[in-house]
């Protein structure tokens, strides 16, 4: 059946990793995208995978397995490291110290969740305060899990009849708009919410004030 539950870690400057404690042991495989091997070895997981080009000062331990890549090339390291996840047959992802520094690959990790999804493929970033997955149309019941706010972030230019329940700001087949703010920090009334829209999609970020 492969892996079907992979950790990937890129690299970012990070004071705690006690955020991944949930998920210690969860993943089938984990892979390093270059400079996320030193993140990795500060969170105390030792990576199956290496992927990248080392110019981020990454580089493949004794006895981890290696995919070599050249500097100059047409993805990042996150993608290729995805791409290795959806080879070793993932279908569920999570992307880890890919949020902090340079926003251009912060963008681009958010996207590879879009990617995720269009392959069957669950996929979840995160982060010390953020928990950040990208929706499709339907039903969900969105837990709590330790956070304080939760909000959709519409990724088409409509999302439609959106409902929310359980929530000190429900809403009742709603429409909101790319750039509006209707459904931006929501809280929980009761755990889970149960959230319903028809048609866009969103990214649903479960979130933490900064400490």
């Amino acid at each position: 059946m492969g892996a079907q539950k992979v950790l990937i870690f890129g690299s970012m400057p990070c004071s705690s990793w006690d955020f991944l404690q949930p998920y210690r042991g969860w993943a089938d495989l984990v892979i390093a995208a270059d400079g996320g091997v030193s993140c990795a070895a500060a969170a105390g997981i030792l990576p199956d995978l290496y992927v990248g080009d080392s110019d981020s000062g990454g580089h493949a331990s004794a006895g981890m397995e290696c995919i070599p890549l050249p500097a100059e090339k047409d993805l990042t390291d996150l993608q290729a490291a995805y791409e290795a996840a959806l080879n070793r047959g993932a279908k569920e992802l999570i992307l880890t110290g890919c949020t902090g520094g340079r926003q251009d690959h912060h963008l681009s990790a958010l996207g590879l969740l879009e990617t995720a999804s269009g392959h069957g493929v669950h996929g979840k970033l995160l982060d010390p305060w953020n928990s950040i997955e990208f929706l499709t149309p339907g039903g969900y019941w969105i837990p709590k899990d330790g956070y304080t706010y939760f909000s959709l972030i519409p990724v088409d230019r409509t999302l439609e009849q959106i409902t929310i329940r359980g929530a000190k700001y429900p809403l009742d087949h709603r429409d909101t708009f790319r750039g509006d703010s209707l459904t931006v920090s929501n809280e929980w009334k009761t755990d889970p919410v149960e959230l319903r829209f028809a048609r866009g999609c969103c990214y649903l970020i479960r979130s933490n004030n900064p400490k």
